[in-house]
């Protein structure tokens, strides 16, 4: 029974939840991360957006089951191995569907609309958007930035422009790095996913170069306005730019020497460096936004 439901857990892909505490990044940099009104708020959009990204993992489970089971590594997962029936795998999808209509009824339309817009993409992305060479990676981005946005929607913020830029480039830079890792390690990766023979290693890493170097100059440029600068207080913002280089150049070591990259959590839980650099920035960020004038 324990197996069983274990299994159901892993469906639902907890270990990629993290990615939805990007909706919290209008709160960060709109200093309101702290506020108690707005805490229930968060929350609730972070478990809307929780459930919204396990009900799409298990549809492309379901749907990519057949093409999964040959993986050297995604074979292991409860649908491709057998471990769950596709019935209920349905079920599950069906309750967690469910639940997130009921969520709806007690959220702005504006976030809400930003929800079904991300399931939309990822269940299109599923049946065919993934076979389609650019749009694949453009889908994979899309979730990144649309948590943004429902973030500012559900606390009804204004979010820089620099601020968007940086996180679409920082997405689509995470999504062809992930497509590198998958041609450049599994040998068997062109037959489970068709869309990688429109890919070469040297095509994706121009990619990787030009979103790579978006990202910095995106930040760059945000860290700096004079938009940014006047809502801080302060112009040390800009020094922060340091961790952000050095998470890109990071991330591009480990997907270079070590073959991570395919799944950015993983590489954020496993990778010393780049947890201790996420740290720093993190903690940098909160003293320069909340705390600097205090102190």
């Amino acid at each position: 029974m324990l197996a069983k439901l274990k299994n159901y857990f892993s469906l639902l892909r907890i270990s990629n939840w993290p990615k939805n505490f990007f909706v919290l990044v209008a709160a960060v940099f709109s200093k309101h991360i702290f506020q108690e009104d707005y805490f229930p708020i968060l929350l609730n959009g972070f478990i809307a957006f929780t459930i919204a990204s396990s009900a799409a993992y298990i549809f492309n489970d379901i749907a990519d089951a057949k093409k999964d089971a040959i993986h050297p590594f995604k074979k292991n997962r409860p649908l491709a191995s057998g471990a769950v029936s596709k019935t209920g795998a349905v079920i599950l999808l069906i309750i967690l569907s469910a639940i997130l209509v009921f969520i709806s009824f007690q959220m702005s339309w504006s976030f809400i609309k930003m929800v079904w817009i991300y399931i939309t993409i990822n269940v299109l992305y599923s049946i065919i958007l993934k076979e389609i060479v650019i749009v694949d990676i453009f889908c994979i981005a899309s979730g990144f930035m649309l948590r943004v946005i429902a973030g500012a929607y559900l606390i009804s913020v204004d979010v820089s422009n620099w601020l968007i830029l940086t996180t679409i480039f920082l997405s689509l830079f995470l999504a062809i790095m992930k497509r590198r890792v998958e041609i450049a390690s599994s040998p068997s990766a062109l037959e489970q996913r068709t869309v990688l023979k429109d890919y070469s290693l040297n095509f994706t890493d121009q990619i990787a170069a030009i979103t790579g170097s978006g990202v910095v100059l995106s930040y760059a440029l945000y860290s700096v306005a004079e938009r940014t600068v006047k809502l801080f207080g302060s112009e040390d913002l800009v020094f922060t730019t340091l961790f952000v280089i050095f998470g890109i150049f990071r991330y591009m070591y480990l997907v270079y020497k070590k073959d991570k990259g395919e799944n950015v959590i993983e590489v954020l839980y496993t990778d010393l460096p780049m947890m201790i650099n996420l740290f720093l920035y993190g903690i940098t960020i909160i003293y320069i936004i909340y705390f600097k004038k205090i102190f």
